[in-house]
């Protein structure tokens, strides 16, 4: 069975933005799709997202894994994937939408970016990436989706006037992202 988990960013909630909307439309596909709640998404802590994420990893070890991203998502996916021990189910896609890949002034996210990432054990956990960014983003540069992608030799796809691709930028659909998804199905 494909099962889709999609993280939410920093003062994020699973019924914000285009979340609502992405799960419906995979249950459209008969494909399972759940929004997790991230803890303490108003003072995260990496170490306890990670643990969440692994948790839903490890217990579907017989199930097709997709995971989507959105801002502080990213690299909390991007951790998981660094510390899933050898044995882990393979991922079959990760969409990174609006993540950081590098440090930026908001203090309170910073224990999800102080250390490098470890891109060649990420992506010998999944089978293929796509990033989506918006060209405009006032929270996350574009410079941030252009590494990820370079790093994790994953598909770039820029959304003009995007902003940060979240509801309060007016977001409640992202089809990028359902496209994005359909093609990794389907490959």
């Amino acid at each position: 069975m494909k099962k889709v988990f999609i993280i939410h960013g920093f003062r994020g909630s699973p019924n914000g933005g285009w979340r609502p909307w992405l799960m419906v439309e995979l249950e459209k596909l008969d494909i399972y799709a759940c929004a997790l709640a991230m803890p303490n998404p108003e003072d995260p802590l990496c170490v306890e997202w990670v643990k969440e994420i692994s948790r839903h990893i490890e217990r579907n070890p017989e199930n097709e894994i997709y995971l989507v991203g959105h801002s502080l998502g990213v690299p909390a996916i991007l951790h998981c994937l660094e510390d899933l021990p050898d044995g882990s189910p393979i991922i079959l896609g990760a969409v990174l939408v609006s993540g950081p890949s590098e440090k930026n002034e908001n203090r309170k996210i910073e224990n999800f970016l102080n250390k490098p990432f470890d891109f060649s054990a990420i992506k010998s956990r999944v089978k293929k990436f796509v990033i989506i960014h918006g060209d405009n983003d006032p929270n996350v540069p574009p410079s941030n989706a252009k590494t990820l992608s370079d790093e994790l030799d994953g598909e770039l796809i820029i959304v003009p006037n995007g902003g940060h691709l979240n509801g309060s930028s007016g977001w409640t659909t992202l089809p990028q992202c359902l496209d994005a998804l359909n093609r990794m199905f389907n490959s």
